[in-house]
């Protein structure tokens, strides 16, 4: 066993970093204190079990501890390491998106179990949606959304990351508005949060994303009701519309859709059994 400078082991330092998470009251301490240590170490979190006897330079306990207070405070810790893992691949993520969500991958696997050639993402935030279905599917061609240049600036990095910015056109849009033509598929996973639902979320949700892409500061439908009432204007004939919801909106959503022409939707679960996506289809 060999100690740093400041004469401490990795496993020691990792030890320290648990215990600060873990009385800052951070859920899941262990693991991301393993995580953030071997993030900022620069190697994989899976190698780091075999450097745990090593010495820790001075520099890098310093920037783990910066790292550690600011994970104490429930940042996130895809914004502390930028990047967070979505159907198998790195997207980068900071505070003007949404962090993508394993329950996202829901609406991703009802989208692709039909092929398409043009797909329209609404509200695209990091474009992990919309990037993906491209990225699974070498012939097609996509437009994504949102209402925020921001957030439009990570997607444009993330499709340069996948390859696909060729066949990826990202522009800013309150919802249809700068959409043209006609689509096989439309998919969004809009703000479904009602605004007296909000305080109760996690802190790394409520104080760190963009509340614009969280909540419509009503009943957490808004978003439903633009997004079906368009259905009929851009879908192709036989084309599909795929919407995340909360675990109650189900039946709200459908709805929605039934107000304006839309037959019931398919209810797709997620990993807890909760209804996650509505799949509507056009004869």
């Amino acid at each position: 066993m060999t100690t740093g400078p400041e004469g401490r082991t990795v496993a020691q330092v990792l030890a320290e970093g648990v215990r600060q998470l873990r009385d800052a009251g951070v859920p899941e301490a262990a693991g991301d204190a393993r995580r953030l240590l071997a993030h900022v170490m620069g190697i994989e979190a899976g190698r780091l079990t075999l450097v745990l006897p090593d010495g820790l330079s001075l520099a890098v306990a310093d920037t783990y501890r910066t790292t550690l207070t600011r994970r104490a405070n429930r940042e996130p810790v895809s914004h502390l390491t930028g990047t967070r893992l979505f159907w198998g691949r790195e997207f980068l993520v900071n505070r003007d998106v949404l962090d993508p969500r394993p329950e996202t991958e829901i609406l991703v696997a009802a989208a692709l179990e039909k092929p398409f050639r043009s797909v329209l993402d609404l509200g695209t935030g990091s474009g992990c949606i919309l990037l993906t279905l491209l990225a699974e599917s070498p012939g097609s061609n996509g437009l994504g959304l949102d209402l925020s240049p921001q957030a439009l600036a990570v997607a444009e990095a993330n499709a340069e990351r996948l390859g696909v910015q060729d066949r990826a056109t990202l522009t800013q849009s309150d919802w249809y508005a700068a959409a043209e033509g006609r689509f096989d598929l439309i998919v969004s996973n809009p703000p479904y949060i009602a605004k007296a639902e909000m305080p109760a979320l996690e802190p790394e949700v409520r104080d760190w994303e963009p509340r614009l892409a969280l909540t419509d500061e009503g009943d957490g439908l808004a978003a439903y009701r633009a997004i079906l009432s368009g259905a009929e204007r851009f879908l192709a004939p036989g084309g599909r519309l795929a919407v995340e919801i909360g675990p109650t909106q189900a039946e709200a959503v459908a709805t929605i859709g039934a107000d304006h022409g839309l037959s019931a939707p398919e209810v797709r679960q997620d990993f807890d059994g909760r209804s996650r996506v509505c799949l509507f289809r056009v004869p």
